[in-house]
């Protein structure tokens, strides 16, 4: 039991001291700039703005939201990545901490093309649910984490105003079925699995309009 606690503290040690190093390294906002232009431009667009639906806008989104989702795609120590995804997963393998920062900084500061909504109905069905959420369902308010106007909260919430709805609704799905299920405290998943298809496309859609 004593073995047991000291390897416990032991490691506890080594992630905060890790976490530390981690804190201390600075973004480089032309090697962001250099990285997007090269690695990132054909999936997410030079400036962050993605050519297809398929792939989410990255402009406008905060960094430190983005430097999570860039980390939880690398693998570590033997690990599996905490978001799977062969492309992503790909991607992100060789680059360093200090290339995520860089990339995440870079990003959050271009400006966002957003898209738009596009089915009237879907868009009053999806703005209720945003608002208010669903009662009956036990789904709280988008709102009440991403804002209301989806401007999200940094570091907790991402942006969610002008998303691709495709995209979107990939995400709701995906949470849903547990594909994704890089989420704290499984927030996301809980709620996404309250959903119906039809709910979630119509939420999609209202946060593609959304300023």
């Amino acid at each position: 039991m004593i073995r047991t606690t000291a390897l416990a503290v032991l490691i506890t040690a080594s992630f905060s001291v890790f976490a530390a190093e981690e804190a201390k390294i600075k973004p480089d906002l032309a090697k962001g700039k250099a990285i997007a232009e090269s690695v990132c431009v054909a999936c997410h667009g030079a400036d962050g703005n993605s050519p297809t639906s398929a792939n989410p806008n990255l402009a406008g989104q905060g960094a430190e939201y983005l430097f999570k989702q860039l980390s939880d795609f690398k693998a570590a120590e033997g690990k599996p990545a905490m978001r799977s995804n062969p492309i992503m997963g790909g991607m992100a393998a060789p680059l360093s901490v200090e290339d995520m920062k860089s990339l995440a900084l870079y990003f959050s500061q271009q400006k966002q093309k957003p898209s738009a909504a596009t089915d009237t109905k879907l868009v009053a069905s999806g703005q209720s649910i945003w608002r208010k959420g669903d009662f009956e369902r036990g789904v709280p308010a988008c709102a009440g984490c991403h804002g209301p106007a989806g401007a999200g909260v940094p570091a907790q919430y991402p942006r969610l105003a002008g998303q691709y709805a495709e995209y979107t609704e990939t995400q709701l799905k995906n949470f849903r079925s547990e594909e994704r299920s890089n989420d704290p405290e499984k927030v996301m998943r809980t709620i996404s699995d309250k959903l119906s298809d039809k709910q979630i496309k119509a939420v999609a859609d209202y946060i593609a309009g959304l300023r």
